[in-house]
């Protein structure tokens, strides 16, 4: 048996975490637990707030398979993270590489890098609307100027040009979260390694290939972690740009969803919602298990 002190002190100390820790777990619970399954109840009703609400079961379910808007708004979705992650990830780990280098600019490019994550989205994606713009925008300008083509090119009124103009109006903006992530873990590295790998005469391709990458893996992970869930929730930038046009091509799930609860189906529009969590958990794990799996192999 343990000493009456020992057990004293541990309930004291649980206790003590437990005024800590309640809170928190009480308040995660009611904005996070709460909805989630108030949502997934919701997806077993026929709710279109202009009828009774009545219990169908997996009904909404079973139509989702059949709805080809629901399809083309998950294909949209996949593609748009396999085109925009990605992307961030080499721009990110590129410019974190370029702000962790001793170079007199380096705080310049660091705050230049930091700008369009601190810019509100709306806003953002408002400018690049500008940006896109068919009779003024400064891309049909700069594409006239530089003799690429003379007439102007509709950006946002065809969906090979919406769903490219959203990859890269969404990689300019959240490149700078990856750069911040992948650059916490370019500064836990030791300096002492790139100091030995001078003395071997290693470039900077086998110092990155041998040193950097295996160190940063970690942060890599959870950069790809983050933004692969946001990318699959995707909805501000496509709803100020597009709107899920041209004739619902770049519908996502999440403004798919939307529209069903701005139309008041609300039982349909909490079916998306629960596959797009799904969607997102099911991702979630596997990176999660992806990584456990490099660890226990190295």
């Amino acid at each position: 048996m343990k000493p009456l002190r020992e057990v004293i002190t541990f309930s004291s100390e649980f206790k003590a975490a437990a005024i800590f820790v309640v809170p928190l777990v009480l308040l995660l619970c009611a904005l996070i637990v709460l909805p989630i399954l108030g949502t997934y109840f919701n997806s077993f009703f026929s709710d279109t707030g202009f009828s009774a609400r009545r219990f169908i079961g997996f009904g909404n379910y079973v139509a989702l398979l059949n709805d080809k808007g629901f399809w083309q708004a998950l294909r949209f979705t996949v593609l748009f993270v396999l085109a925009s992650v990605p992307l961030e990830l080499a721009l990110g780990v590129a410019f974190a590489l370029l702000i962790n280098a001793e170079s007199p600019g380096r705080s310049a490019l660091r705050a230049c890098v930091l700008i369009p994550w601190a810019i509100p989205t709306a806003i953002s994606s408002r400018t690049w609307e500008l940006i896109y713009n068919y009779q003024y925008g400064l891309a049909n300008y700069l594409i006239s100027l530089f003799g690429f083509s003379n007439a102007p090119i509709n950006w946002l009124g065809t969906s090979c040009g919406a769903f490219f103009s959203l990859v890269l109006t969404e990689v300019w903006k959240t490149t700078p979260f990856v750069a911040i992530i992948v650059l916490a873990g370019l500064q836990s590295i030791s300096h002492d390694l790139y100091a030995q790998a001078r003395i071997d005469r290693a470039n900077f391709a086998q110092t990155f290939v041998r040193i950097t990458l295996p160190l940063i893996k970690p942060a890599i992970l959870v950069a790809l972690l983050f933004r692969t869930i946001d990318a699959l929730r995707v909805f501000d930038v496509i709803y100020v740009l597009t709107r899920g046009g041209p004739g619902g091509a770049t519908n996502s799930l999440s403004l798919y969803a939307y529209k069903y609860f701005l139309n008041g189906d609300f039982g349909y529009g909490s079916a998306v919602s629960a596959a797009l969590f799904l969607l997102a958990m099911g991702l979630s794990v596997f990176y999660i298990k992806a990584g456990r799996l490099k660890r226990s192999s190295t």
